[in-house]
């Protein structure tokens, strides 16, 4: 009996191992996520959650002692299920037009960062971003590099 607690500890152990193993990467992955820009577009609403919008005020109006958010969302996901594709059609269409607007707005918000961002600002209005900006990067360097060369 005590060799199977050993051994059953030691798989533990080793899970427990892995785990921090894994654990050691994530505050990599957290502190990019603290630098995001708070002035940066959220991303659109699904068609999805565009029907959830109008359905959780519908479901309220009819079930005004419901506190449970869980209660909700199996309710609009079981009818969103049984929903077809015309039914579906304007809150697509919905999303759609949200999703035109966000990249719009996106292509304001990358204009607006790359002009504050000072030198490259040109390079990337181009549309073709880093790649155009690497590329002029290096054709400046090669061209300094042989004008010291020659004085």
């Amino acid at each position: 009996m005590k060799g199977s607690k050993a051994g059953a500890s030691d798989a533990n152990s080793s899970t427990k191992r892995k785990a921090t193993g894994g654990a050691g990467r994530k505050p990599g992955k957290k502190e990019k996520k603290l630098g995001k820009d708070p002035n940066k577009p959220k991303r659109p609403a699904s068609a999805f959650f565009v029907f959830m919008e109008e359905f959780r005020k519908e479901f309220q109006e009819k079930n005004p002692n419901n506190k449970l958010v869980s209660v909700v969302s199996k309710a609009g996901g079981d009818r969103w299920k049984s929903m077809s594709e015309s039914d579906k059609a304007p809150y697509q269409a919905k999303a759609e037009k949200r999703k035109a607007e966000y990249f719009k707005s996106m292509a304001a918000y990358d204009k607006k960062k790359s002009e504050s961002s000072g030198g490259n600002a040109s390079a990337e209005e181009g549309g073709e971003g880093s790649d155009k900006s690497k590329s002029e990067v290096e054709d400046d360097e090669g061209s300094g590099e042989e004008e010291e060369d020659e004085d």
